[in-house]
C-alpha cells in the first residue's frame, strides 16, 4: 500500500499532460522530470553539485541496484550512511531494481519463479537475485524510491511469453511488497509490463493499480521497437494507471520521446543518452544534435548553443571543444556531459513551465522545437 514517505500532487493539466509535486523523503521532485543516470553511484566526470539546484537543475537522479550490489556492496554503503552520504548527493535518489542489468546478460542467466541465477560477469561467482533481495538492497541502500523487481522482456516476443513473463512480474511484485522493511523511508514503485501487446499492457496497468503502491512506471520499453509503436503503448497504458500517482517511463529518451510522452500522461523519465552521448562528442543543442568531432567545427567561434545560454560549454566555442575532443582532453567529455544536462533540464522546465500556463500552441511549437534537437543540425547552423 500507498506509505507516508511518499506523496504525489497534480498542480496543473494540459489535456493529459499534467505537472506535479512528488514528494519524497529526501525532498520534492517537480515533475515533469527527468533524471540523470549514475550506474555506480556517480554521473561520470561530474560532480553531484553539478547536477542538482546549484548545477543542471535536476531534482532527482537514479542508481542502480546491481552494479552497486556487485561493487562495492550494498552492505558496506550501508555501513558507511546509506548511498546519499557514500556519494555526496543529498535530494531524492530512485533506484532500478537491477532486472534490466541480469537479464541483459540473457546467454548466463537462469531465470525461474524463485528470482534469477547468474555468472557474475566480475569475478564468476554465482548468484542470485530474487525479488526480496533486491527490496533488501535498496533498502540498505537507503533511496527514496526502490523500483520493484521485474521480468524484462526481450523484443520480438510472442503473445505467449509476453503473458507468461507478465504475470511472473505481478507476483513477483507481489513478493516484493511483502518484503518491505523500511516502508517509512523507500517507496516502491510497481512496472507496468506487456510487450507490445496493448490489451496485454491495459490489462496489467489495470491489476497493479489495484496495489495502491506509491508510483507506477512502465517497462519493457525502448527496446528496439521504434518510436511510433513505443508512444502507442504509453498511449494505450496511461489512462489505465492511477491519476493520483506519479507515473514514469523507464529508459526514454530522445527529447521528442519525452516531449510526446508527457503529452500522453507520462511524469518522470531516466535515459542514459544525455550523457553517454557527451562523452562520446555528441551533444544536444535546440537546433539538432552536433557531433563535436567533425572537420566543419574546426574553425567554427560561434558557442555550442545560443539558445541555452546557461550552459557551461558555452564559455567556449565550438572550435576549441572539438579540439578537446580531438586531443582527448577530458574536459571536453566534461563539457559535453555537463551541456547535455543542461539541456534536458532546460527541456523539463519549459514542459512545466507550458502546462502550468495552458498555452496549448506552446506545447506544440515546444514538441516541433523537441523533434529538431533530436536529430542532426542542419549544416552551416
Amino acid at each position: 500500500m500507498a506509505t507516508p514517505c511518499s506523496s504525489f500532487e497534480v498542480t496543473s493539466t494540459l489535456g493529459a499532460a499534467r505537472t506535479g509535486t512528488l514528494t519524497l523523503t529526501h525532498g520534492q521532485v517537480q515533475t515533469p522530470a527527468f533524471m540523470t543516470v549514475g550506474t555506480r553511484g556517480a554521473i561520470r566526470g561530474i560532480e553531484p553539485h553539478e547536477v542538482g539546484e546549484k548545477g543542471a537543475g535536476a531534482d532527482i537522479i537514479l542508481s542502480n541496484t546491481y552494479h552497486l550490489w556487485e561493487r562495492p556492496g550494498h552492505e558496506l554503503i550501508g555501513r558507511l550512511g546509506g548511498l546519499h552520504e557514500f556519494m555526496g548527493w543529498h535530494g531524492p535518489i530512485l533506484t532500478d531494481s537491477g532486472g534490466y542489468q541480469v537479464f541483459s546478460m540473457r546467454d548466463r542467466i537462469k531465470a525461474t519463479e524463485e528470482g534469477v541465477r547468474f555468472r557474475s560477469p566480475l569475478n564468476g561467482d554465482l548468484k542470485w537475485l530474487t525479488p526480496e533481495l533486491a527490496v533488501e538492497i535498496q533498502e540498505t541502500l537507503g533511496v527514496d524510491v526502490a523500483m520493484a523487481f521485474d521480468e524484462c522482456l526481450e523484443h520480438p516476443a510472442t503473445r505467449e511469453r509476453a503473458k507468461h513473463s507478465t504475470d511472473r512480474t505481478t507476483r513477483w511484485l507481489k513478493r516484493c511488497m511483502a518484503a518491505r522493511q523500511h516502508a517509512d523511508r523507500t517507496a516502491l514503485f510497481g512496472i507496468v509490463q506487456g510487450g507490445m501487446y496493448e490489451d496485454m499492457r491495459i490489462a496489467h496497468a489495470q491489476e497493479i493499480a489495484e496495489l495502491d503502491l506509491d508510483g507506477y512506471a512502465i517497462g519493457g520499453l525502448s527496446v528496439g521497437e521504434g518510436h511510433d509503436l513505443m508512444m502507442a503503448m504509453v498511449q494505450a497504458t496511461t489512462p489505465h494507471m492511477p491519476a493520483g500517482k506519479v507515473r514514469y517511463l523507464m529508459g526514454v529518451g530522445q527529447p521528442i520521446d519525452i516531449v510526446e510522452a508527457v503529452i500522453r500522461g507520462v511524469d518522470m523519465f531516466d535515459c542514459v543518452l544525455p550523457t553517454r552521448a557527451g562523452r562520446h562528442g555528441t551533444v544536444y543543442t535546440w537546433q539538432g544534435k552536433r557531433n563535436l568531432k567533425i572537420g566543419r567545427y574546426a574553425e567554427d567561434t560561434r558557442v555550442l548553443d545560443p539558445e541555452l545560454p546557461n550552459s557551461p560549454a558555452n564559455r567556449y566555442s565550438r572550435a576549441y571543444l572539438r579540439y578537446l575532443f580531438k586531443t582527448g582532453e577530458l574536459m571536453g567529455k566534461r563539457m559535453a556531459t555537463l551541456h547535455n544536462l543542461y539541456f534536458y533540464q532546460e527541456l523539463m522546465r519549459q514542459l512545466r513551465q507550458i502546462i502550468a500556463s495552458g498555452d496549448e500552441q506552446a506545447l506544440q511549437d515546444l514538441r516541433r522545437r523537441a523533434r529538431q534537437a533530436s536529430g542532426p543540425a542542419p549544416a552551416g547552423s
